[in-house]
């Protein structure tokens, strides 16, 4: 019996891409570097904000990273005031959260996305309420693909891990997801590819939001 439904943010309930695009650009526009392009970005997100820079910088010609640190500093202030810039929930997301809620299904936020700006997303486009427990990337908690953040919100639901299911739209949260024996679904709409999630371990990939509904 499922308890508790554990979602990634960026890329599976909502489409942040052109906000992370454009913050990542703004910052190498300020640090005098080339653009990279919406595509890049798609590759290079996931594993939470210096790794996002850190392939931004190399792609940009930074080889070595010697701007890193400068670029992380400019990222976040830009980031913290454009973190919901053109963001959108994908389609049937609103849709599958009422009907989890009205099945009585506690409901979770685990992003690499840095904890502040997570939680700004979530409220703005969901409002207050809908999920129990938003945990973005923070110094106290290891990031994905570590289980420990799963653990945690679990502990928190007051849920085992054969109760929960796990959606996320990446590699990174396939490995988090079965590392922390949830049932993982892959979410084909999102950043990666159909393949890329089959072969990093989903249990299932659906297609559509509402899918997730059948594995209750």
């Amino acid at each position: 019996m499922i308890k508790a439904c554990i979602f990634d943010l960026d890329g599976t309930l909502t489409d942040t891409l052109e906000s992370l695009t454009f913050s990542v650009n703004e910052t190498l526009k300020e640090m005098g570097l080339n653009s990279i392009t919406s595509q890049q970005c798609r590759q290079f997100v996931g594993n939470g904000a210096r790794v996002l820079m850190e392939c931004a910088l190399r792609a940009s010609g930074d080889a070595k990273l010697v701007r890193i640190e400068e670029g992380m500093q400019i990222y976040g202030r830009i980031f913290g005031e454009n973190c919901n810039y053109h963001v959108a929930p994908y389609d049937g997301v609103a849709k599958m959260l009422k009907e989890l809620k009205a099945r009585k299904i506690s409901l979770a936020v685990l992003s690499n996305k840095p904890h502040r700006q997570a939680v700004d997303v979530v409220e703005t486009i969901f409002g207050t309420g809908v999920f129990e427990m938003i945990q973005g990337q923070c110094d106290e908690i290891p990031r994905k693909p570590d289980p420990a953040g799963v653990y945690q919100i679990l502990d928190r639901l007051g849920a085992e891990p054969g109760e929960g299911i796990y959606l996320g739209d990446s590699e990174v949260d396939m490995k988090t997801g079965k590392a922390a024996h949830l049932l993982t679904i892959g979410a084909a709409w999102g950043f990666r590819s159909r393949e890329i999630l089959n072969a990093s371990g989903a249990d299932a990939v659906i297609d559509h939001a509402e899918e997730l509904l059948r594995f209750l």
